[in-house]
Order: C-alpha cells, then structure tokens, then sequence
C-alpha cells in the first residue's frame, strides 16, 4: 500500500475504467507535490456512484457529499478557505443529471474548484441504467427497447457555461490524463476534465475510446475554435480544449480576504454577540 491509499477495500470490478483514474489521482497530488503543493492544502470530495468510491481510497482530507450536490460542497469548501486547492470526482449522472445547475453556474462563477467527471455512459452502481451521456439507442434495464434521447455533449455545455479550463482525458493513457489533473488544479479558476471512463460490466467502450482518442497537439485560441473541438464525433480528441483567464469567484467577493486569516477572535465574537442581545 502506498501513503496515498487507504486502508479500504477496493470493490471496483476488475478491469473497471477508474482504476485508470485512480491511478492518475495519485500521480497528479505526486506532481503537485514535487511543484510545492502542500498535501494538507488538498481537500477532496465526491458524488454517489461507482466513482465516488474514490474518496474512500484516496488518502486525502475531504468531505463526502451528497449524490449531485459534490461540486456545491467543494465550492462552499473553497470559500470557506480560499488556501486550499479543492477537487471532486463527479459521475456523469451525478454531475450532468441531478447536479447539472450546481456544475453550470461553478463554470459561470468561474469558481476556482476543479471538477474531475468519471463520464462512462451509464449508472454502474445500480446496474445499468441509462445516464444523459449513453448513447442513442443504449439498452439497459430502464430502456430495454434502447433510449430515445440524443446525449448530452458536456464539452460543449461546458464552454458555453463559461469554464476558463475545458479539458477531456481517458483513463487508458493514465500519463496523460494526470498532466491534465495537475493543469486543472494549478488553473486559477473552474477547471473542468470530462474523462471517458469505460464501464465493463454494462458499457464497455475500451476498444471503442482506444481505437478513436487522439491527443490535440495545439490547445485551441477561442472558445469558438474550441467548440467546434469539442463537436467532433468521428474521433474522440483528448487534453485541453480551451483555457482562459479570468479572475476566480473568490477574489471577485472577498478581495485578499480569507475567513480562516482573517476571523475575529473567540472573545470579540462573544463580545458582539452579547451587544447584540443586550437591551439598549
């Protein structure tokens, strides 16, 4: 076991898509660390699903939110402390289903967070039901006849939201995906990194994202040029898509204040509050 491991048993199933991503994780805090990244200034936290079984495998401080509501918690978490670098793993039906209008006003605040998506097309944890990114067509066991609906492109929604670091990765090219966690987490601002995760119990697409990622080599210049990235279907396009900068939402509000530096003491808390309720 490795001092970013925990003691928990792993329950993925063998050959599942986020041990690539797990793997990754850990070698991006390493990188971050080796820059002068403290480990105490990381907090991490996740939805509910097969991804967020991360959060009890990576030995890293954090919060354990609520299914859809991971990307609020490490927004509140950043406020609160405007020091610390914050991540959270999200699943594709947890960011983009039931957490949708918490993911596209962080990316319209430019809230200085970064949000990691274990996008596999599919409710693993609950056997296979489909999510907004299966695609037409995807038989499970809430659509037997196979789904109706188009998938959502979260690329695209992404940009068009306003995020400053648009980035998507694929766990089959761990190296890869983890220079992308370590320049979403250095990025002053929402970081966003929508990673193709295979699912092989109820939607395998390893040959599938093997056969069709390609790495860009250049990161486009304008949201435009990036959108139109980010449309192609014929082959999958890896790493940065777009990234801007922008003052993030904390230093918009607070300035150079920080709630943890700045507070006042215990005894002037007491003393205002008891102005408070003294009579005049």
């Amino acid at each position: 076991m490795d001092d970013l491991t925990t003691y928990a048993d792993n329950t993925w199933c063998p050959g599942c898509g986020n041990f690539g991503i797990f793997n990754a994780y850990k070698k991006a805090i390493r990188t971050l660390e080796e820059r002068g990244l403290k480990r105490e200034n990381i907090a991490i936290s996740a939805g509910i699903g097969c991804h967020g079984k991360i959060f009890g495998y990576l030995k890293l401080s954090g919060i354990y939110s609520l299914h859809g509501r991971s990307v609020a918690t490490v927004q509140g978490m950043k406020l609160a402390n405007p020091d610390l670098r914050v991540i959270t793993s999200c699943g594709d039906g947890d960011a983009y289903g039931e957490g949708i209008a918490h993911l596209i006003f962080a990316a319209k605040r430019n809230a200085d967070i970064t949000v990691i998506v274990h996008n596999n097309g599919v409710y693993g944890l609950t056997t296979g039901q489909y999510t907004p990114t299966s695609f037409k067509g995807f038989r499970g066991p809430s659509t037997p006849r196979g789904s109706v609906e188009e998938p959502l492109n979260p690329l695209a929604l992404l940009l068009e939201a306003g995020a400053t670091f648009v980035a998507r990765g694929f766990p089959g090219r761990i190296d890869h995906l983890a220079d992308l966690m370590v320049r979403a987490v250095e990025h002053p601002g929402f970081s966003f990194i929508d990673v193709l995760q295979p699912c092989v119990s109820f939607n395998n697409t390893y040959e599938k994202y093997n056969a069709l990622t390609e790495i860009i080599e250049h990161t486009p210049a304008s949201r435009e040029e990036a959108l139109a990235l980010a449309k192609r279907t014929v082959r999958l396009p890896i790493g940065v898509f777009y990234q801007a900068a922008k003052p993030p939402f904390h230093q918009a509000l607070y300035g150079e204040f920080n709630p943890v530096l700045n507070r006042m003491s215990q005894e002037k808390r007491r003393e205002k509050i008891r102005q408070l309720l003294s009579p005049d």
